[in-house]
């Protein structure tokens, strides 16, 4: 339907940095997810009389998920548009309510339960849910939502192809069999976990944060604050979502006698007080996704208590089976498990309405053998984890003194397209006060963290999507260092850091542009070869005994000269030259672009290839035939080279192999293929026709 091929790879990252720094991914200019532009597709459909069918998320088994629905079950399954199903569907029947639907054939409780909190937002349920969209009116059988995922807002496309059994919806169902809102919102956020399975268990923070795009705070009811009912009277009035969990148990979603749910999620829909005779009670309203099965204790819709209250009280109550309820927050606290707040801002944190917070975002990896160094237990190479750097100014007139000022957040991201798929690392975070007597440094060593104890951590690490805390800091310097439980884990997390001071961060590898290669665009960057001449003229019989009757070399000699005379012949100290590789190598020394190198080419390539076989070993502390990324790094400065850590980890994954170690054959062509690039950049920047940043055209020439 599109006829430009999309970009990917390392030329999709580029762009999308791009369009981050240009507002892109914002929740005023979301991402298009899956690289589908629903005004594009959309108007082709229409213009050309079609009905939108979504090749990404497509209707047939895949999207359902495996092992979510009986095999004889998934054979019954077709896919009807809502007209085929109603000949008066409607996306939306007399506005949206958390009463429009109940939970259908997938365990996804904690997706719903934030849809009903959703539902109260009246600024937010437009932006998740578009406006403008009709089963009527430019009707072209595609839709669009939008979830905040990882740091970045997204634009979620998809056709309204749904799945049904006997001409009934198999998952959410509307209590008005003609709306088709909440259908269609969860089809979207199945296509954004990989499938309807991969809905299938969770927890509710999760979905309210991807609905809010904000600051999650989380408590567990047992050691809440005693405050919790003021904060939450307070979230509730700045429009935040809630949401709350029962415990566990052996049997799925048990059901008490009291009429809670077990193992389930509930939406928080209502904080209010009243006066039971002489008696202020603080009370909370709850709504379970099921549409049905309420709390049958006190403040229950059945409760006698209700009779104690003013009138203008008990209109609060409203005597329906429609899963919703009032409790006490005594009983709240001591039934339910855990809560989660999220919301855009967390000034509701704080009783005065004049305190605002400031935030800083970053993302990050941690990569095998460079950035992933554990925890603190490690400490050879905790030192090597991603280092931010943050700096608390005084505290506002308008904060309350001695109470917490500085929330942090740390979320890994998916590694797999399937939510249910994805590898989940213990993950955690260690705040570190610097004193003023160090001087800040772009990264600390092991020295800094030598029998120096943190301020704050998040606690003890956990194998879940994000982890929180919520303390206080004195103004002054601080080093925050994000890490997995244990070294060499791979994964990209988001860090917030949100303050009520003034706070600036600086993340270790926010450099200046000469960190990525030296001097790389002011015109004088040098070869470090170019400038040695012990290395010349020494090679003439070889360049005589491989060239074709003295006059050149072509890539079978050139790789038949490095096999013999760097390897000894011996094939299994290395995987050798390709002759591709050898191609390439002669494809960067070939001026006069004849595919093969003649005498004083040949005997500059090589006499820099002997150059960088030699500091090759000289780094080369194991003696296993690789370099690690920290000699890998120390073997570029001695060529010259300086990269930042972005690039270097970028490089060891491009020239390194699977497990990130570079040989001896790909350190060469690694420094050869670097060293032309950063020529070629000057030059062109001498010229005036770059339009990328030197970080950008190496890894965009580098990598791909």
């Amino acid at each position: 339907m599109n006829s430009t091929m999309a970009p990917y790879g390392m030329c999709l990252t580029i762009m999308n940095e791009r369009n981050s720094k240009g507002g892109m991914g914002s929740k005023a200019k979301p991402l298009e997810f899956m690289d589908q532009d629903y005004h594009f597709l959309q108007d082709y459909c229409l213009q050309n009389k079609l009905r939108f069918l979504d090749e990404v998320f497509p209707p047939d088994p895949r999207s359902i998920g495996k092992g979510l629905l009986k095999e004889e079950d998934m054979l019954k399954i077709e896919w009807k548009r809502p007209k085929t199903m109603r000949q008066n569907a409607e996306f939306v029947v007399d506005g949206v309510s958390r009463f429009d639907y109940a939970q259908g054939s997938v365990g996804n409780c904690w997706f719903l339960a934030s849809v009903g909190a959703l539902t109260f937002q009246k600024d937010l349920f437009p932006h998740i849910v578009p406006p403008g969209q009709s089963l009527i009116n430019n009707y072209a059988g595609i839709f669009h939502f939008r979830f905040w995922r990882f740091g970045k807002w997204y634009d979620v496309v998809i056709d309204d192809k749904l799945p049904t059994i006997n001409d009934r919806l198999i998952f959410v169902q509307s209590k008005t069999n003609n709306e088709f809102w909440p259908a269609l919102l969860e089809k979207a956020y199945a296509k954004v976990c990989g499938s309807y399975a991969d809905m299938h268990a969770g927890r509710v923070s999760e979905a309210l944060l991807d609905f809010s795009g904000g600051v999650h705070m989380h408590y567990e009811l047992k050691s809440a604050p005693p405050d919790l009912w003021e904060m939450m009277h307070r979230a509730n009035q700045a429009n935040a979502l809630m949401g709350c969990e029962t415990p566990v148990s052996d049997v799925p979603e048990k059901k008490l006698h009291n009429g809670i749910v077990l193992g389930h999620a509930y939406a928080v829909t209502g904080v209010h007080q009243v006066m039971s005779g002489r008696h202020l009670v603080q009370l909370v309203r709850l709504f379970n996704p099921w549409g049905d099965t309420e709390w049958i204790g006190d403040w229950g819709d059945m409760s006698p208590l209700w009779n104690t209250v003013s009138e203008a009280d008990k209109k609060k109550h409203r005597l329906a089976e429609n899963g919703e309820f009032w409790m006490s927050m005594k009983d709240f606290t001591r039934i339910f498990d855990n809560m989660d707040i999220c919301c855009p801002c967390p000034d509701f944190l704080e009783t005065s309405s004049q305190c605002h917070w400031t935030s800083k975002y970053h993302q990050g990896r941690w990569v095998t053998g460079s950035t992933a160094g554990g925890y603190m237990n490690y400490k050879d190479t905790f030192c090597t984890n991603p280092q931010f750097w943050l700096r608390v100014g005084e505290m506002d007139k308008t904060s309350e003194d001695g109470h917490n000022n500085v929330l942090v957040s740390l979320i890994q991201k998916p590694d797999k397209r399937n939510r249910r798929s994805v590898s989940i690392h213990a993950i955690g975070f260690s705040v570190f006060e610097i004193p003023p007597e160090i001087r800040y440094e772009e990264k600390f060593g092991s020295s800094f963290f030598h029998n120096r104890k943190p301020v704050e951590t998040s606690g003890e690490f956990q194998n879940v999507r994000q982890v929180m805390k919520f303390f206080r800091l004195e103004p002054g310097q601080y080093l925050i260092v994000p890490s997995t439980n244990k070294p060499n884990n791979n994964a990209e997390f988001f860090l917030s850091i949100l303050c009520k001071n003034e706070i600036q961060t600086e993340k270790d590898t926010e450099r200046t542009e000469k960190d990525f290669l030296v001097d790389f665009t002011k015109g004088d960057y040098t070869d470090p070869v170019d400038q040695e001449s012990n290395y010349r003229n020494q090679n003439v019989g070889l360049f005589r005994q491989y060239s074709d009757q003295y006059k050149d070399v072509d890539a079978g000699q050139l790789q038949q000269l490095l096999h013999n005379n760097l390897f000894g012949g011996n094939a299994k100290i290395s995987e050798g030259f390709g002759l591709d590789t050898c191609r390439s190598m002669i494809a960067m020394s070939d001026s006069s672009i004849t595919g093969r190198l003649n005498g004083s080419e040949f005997m500059h390539l090589w006499n820099r290839i002997i150059r960088y076989k030699d500091i090759f070993y000289s780094m080369h502390s194991t003696k296993d035939g690789v370099l690690s990324l920290k000699e890998l790094n120390k073997a570029l400065e001695k060529t010259g080279m300086h990269l930042s850590e972005e690039i270097l980890n970028l490089m060891a994954v491009r020239y390194g192999g699977t497990l990130e170690q570079i040989s001896l054959e790909g350190f060469i062509c690694l420094v050869l293929r670097l060293d032309c690039m950063a020529k070629l950049f000057q030059r062109l920047c001498n010229k005036g026709k770059v339009t990328f940043d030197e970080s950008e055209w190496i890894r965009l020439t580098m990598y791909s």
